[in-house]
């Protein structure tokens, strides 16, 4: 087959200059698009470039492909990573990934975490405010410290060492610093001390299978995620690392089980990444899932083939082909 590639590379969208620093933080390097082009070859399939969502608008009527995969993030609205599947479903042109629905609700956080929540998975409770002044600090969702970030961002978007914030007044600036830099409401939870944090990939469709989950470094001092702080566009500066938390075979079972029902729950197809962080009890909490990860070579999935003996091109194909299998091509 004749199989597009559907992606943004960070060249593609040119930072503006009322952007916040991480704007192009979810987009991927070329190394993504060759190991997937790597991938598709290992099918006897051949890999074309289609570009961004707006390429493919501009190739609406002409496309020349037999299947799409599409890792594209695309930019300017909270329907953005919708722009592709939106266009590919009006062509009629079959596409690995979720659709433009699952794309859109998972994009927003508070959104996800309700549907979680109704799936029976450990959701935190929150509050969503547009303006520092909607902080009513009777109704928090939880004690402090808790956690401040964008509602509808990914790959960290937003997120430093101010977003876990001690007290209301820390509370208020960083959600007036989430409203004027990200133009949305900023999502409050509450922010899970003790026993780590991990992620867990899901792939395939009926049934879905949960990979072995990984282990991330917190820093040591916000206890904040490390992935969180390094991430393009945010502070850079040498963070102090530990893991905390042990991965016994118990709680990676009910990562595992907690990811799938989140998986299946929002509709996710082919592959998705869900994030988790455990409290002092032992107890894992679901904080997101996300079913446009990055297939950046030494990144999650990488790490993962990696561990299950598998060369990444490979791991990659066969990931590739349970999709392609799915739409029946």
């Amino acid at each position: 087959m004749r199989v597009g590639l559907v992606f943004d590379l960070f060249e593609d969208h040119p930072l503006g200059a009322g952007d916040p620093p991480d704007a192009d933080a979810e987009h991927e390097p070329p190394e993504t698009v060759a190991a997937l082009e790597g991938a598709l070859r290992r099918l006897d399939h051949n890999p074309v470039r289609l570009g961004t969502p707006r390429d493919l608008l501009a190739q609406m009527g002409t496309l020349d492909v037999d299947a799409v995969v599409n890792i594209a993030e695309s930019a300017g609205s909270r329907n953005r990573e919708a722009h592709a599947p939106v266009l590919l479903e009006l062509a009629g042109v079959p596409f690995l990934g979720s659709d433009a629905l699952s794309l859109s609700l998972t994009l927003d956080k508070a959104y996800t975490s309700d549907l979680a929540r109704v799936a029976g998975v450990n959701a935190l409770t929150y509050r969503s405010y547009r303006h520092a002044d909607d902080v009513d600090e009777s109704d928090l969702p939880g004690d402090f410290p808790l956690f401040v970030k964008p509602r509808r961002e990914g790959s960290s978007m937003g997120l430093s060492p101010a977003s876990k914030v001690g007290n209301a007044s820390e509370l208020r600036s960083q959600v007036e610093h989430i409203a004027a830099t990200y133009e949305q409401d900023a999502l409050v939870e509450p922010f899970v001390e003790g026993g780590g944090e991990f992620t867990v990939a899901v792939v395939s469709n009926d049934p879905p299978e949960a990979l072995p989950v990984l282990q991330r470094a917190v820093e040591a001092e916000t206890r904040i995620g490390l992935h969180a702080l390094e991430h393009r566009g945010a502070l850079e500066r040498d963070w102090t690392h530990e893991l905390g938390g042990t991965l016994a075979p118990a709680l990676e079972d009910e990562l595992k089980k907690q990811a799938v029902c989140v998986y299946e729950k929002l509709r996710c197809k082919d592959f998705a990444r869900a994030d988790f962080r455990i409290d002092d009890d032992g107890t894992p909490w679901f904080l997101e899932i996300n079913p446009l990860p990055t297939f950046k070579p030494g990144d999650t999935f990488a790490i993962v083939a990696e561990l299950m003996n598998r060369e990444y091109e490979d791991f990659l194909a066969g990931v590739l082909q349970n999709g392609f299998e799915r739409l029946g091509v």
